[in-house]
């Protein structure tokens, strides 16, 4: 399946993951809770090399909802390319979006995921604006 990335939506990180043994099930093909690892490995990856390590003690991302739409199984062996995409900062907030393909399929969607992502003091647990070196990143 062919998916349209919508205009609006700006690609600021990509990697290839190996899809791992364990991350199948029963019916051999990759579980749909790895989806949301892999969702989640592309989030932390992305900030990581933005510098920005969440920690306890300061400032950083918590995601407020997420969501995975799956069209072709994904199964081992394999790598899968996840392409990051973020759009629609507000305040506090922004949406991260990405798709996956695997390496050997280029330009076929197998899935497509993202979530709604909120800036926090973590010891406060309260919203804070999203930082400008943040804004300018996720803005258009």
């Amino acid at each position: 399946m062919k998916i349209e990335i919508p205009e609006k939506k700006k690609l600021v990180y990509q990697m290839d993951l190996p899809i791992r043994w364990g991350d199948m099930d029963a019916m051999g093909h990759v579980n749909n809770t790895s989806y949301f690892r892999y969702l989640e490995t592309i989030r932390i990856d992305w900030l990581a090399s933005l510098g920005h390590t969440p920690g306890p003690d300061g400032e950083g991302i918590v995601i407020v909802n997420a969501f995975c739409n799956f069209y072709r199984q994904l199964e081992y062996p394999g790598t899968v390319q996840l392409k990051m995409y973020v759009s629609d900062p507000g305040r506090a907030t922004f949406e991260s979006w990405a798709t996956m393909e695997r390496t050997d399929q280029p330009g076929v969607v197998h899935a497509a995921g993202g979530a709604t992502m909120i800036w926090v003091d973590f010891p406060s647990q309260k919203s804070r604006a999203l930082p400008d070196w943040l804004r300018a990143l996720v803005s258009p």
